[in-house]
């Protein structure tokens, strides 16, 4: 008998580099293996792609001013395989102008063209920020001192329609000290000073906070076994992972279990990884064959 597909594979005719149970990884150009996915069928697209960088990088990207004409395509097809309630979250970092202390606006400018020309909603701006980054540009920053450090993403959360899938009761934060105080000890419904009018029901105890659009997480993965698997294999790891927790956040707040999760530029594999141990299936496309091959040490079958 032949082997029995997964049903993420089944979304594409087109082998796979690698499988696990509830996803599939490919090798090849994501702009050429999107069109292979049927219209209306993915309720997450999760990803990081190549940022606007001043200085070319290994893992290729384009400069500010080509940006937004080599990502409109690419969004295009987003919005077609994407379903009605679905949502694409989009991680772009900021760039500097060559040879000025002063930003590029191309997330911006992307931003206003993927919801005016392309046709997608914004449902909420994110920043991801980073504690750990370096201070760079180091000319700026370092040397100069006129610029403190860059240390935060854009994430736009993007929709194809007005009212995507989404529940932050699964995305709850643990409360503060001050607001279990609250709950043990009651509130007083009144009038703040702002003019909010807090009520009682301010002190029903609803198992979490509900979190904010800033997400403070740091990159610092150092001794992963995705590290150390590649080191002993002699393979290079991807240089530029988004963490774990990044991924999980927003695939707990917009998906259920089942749902189907793709990650276009899927470098390390992070999204694929984090929708497998949540249960979602998932689709990745890398073009970077080293990569693909580094990524399968995310799971526990191709580790020592």
């Amino acid at each position: 008998m032949p082997e029995e597909k997964t049903k993420s594979q089944q979304e594409i005719s087109f082998p796979p580099y690698y499988t696990q149970k509830y996803g599939v990884a490919y090798w090849g150009d994501s702009f050429e293996l999107i069109k292979l996915i049927d219209e209306n069928s993915i309720n997450l697209i999760l990803t990081s792609p190549p940022f606007a960088l001043t200085r070319k990088k290994e893992y290729g990207n384009e400069s500010a001013e080509k940006y937004i004409e080599w990502f409109l395509p690419f969004a295009y097809e987003f919005k077609r395989v994407l379903a009605d309630n679905g949502s694409f979250i989009l991680d772009l970092g900021g760039a500097y102008l060559p040879g000025n202390p002063v930003r590029s606006i191309y997330q911006y400018e992307l931003l206003v063209r993927l919801c005016k020309e392309v046709g997608f909603f914004l449902a909420q701006e994110f920043y991801h920020y980073n504690p750990a980054r370096l201070p760079t540009p180091a000319e700026w920053v370092t040397i100069r001192r006129i610029r403190v450090k860059d240390s935060v993403n854009v994430v736009w959360w993007l929709s194809k329609t007005p009212n995507p899938k989404a529940d932050n009761r699964k995305v709850l934060k643990p409360y503060s000290h001050s607001m279990k105080q609250l709950l043990k000890n009651g509130y007083k419904a009144k009038i703040r000073p702002s003019g909010h009018n807090i009520s009682e029901k301010f002190q029903k105890d609803n198992q979490g906070a509900i979190p904010p659009n800033v997400l403070e997480i740091a990159n610092t993965e150092s001794n992963s076994a995705y590290l150390r698997r590649c080191k002993a294999a002699a393979i290079k790891p991807h240089p530029a992972r988004f963490p774990q927790d990044f991924a999980e956040f927003f695939i707990k707040f917009l998906t259920d279990e089942g749902d189907l999760v793709l990650d276009p530029f899927a470098g390390s594999n992070t999204t694929g990884f984090v929708a497998e141990t949540l249960e979602r299936r998932w689709i990745s496309f890398e073009i970077n064959e080293n990569y693909l091959v580094g990524s399968r040490y995310r799971f526990s079958q191709y580790l020592d």
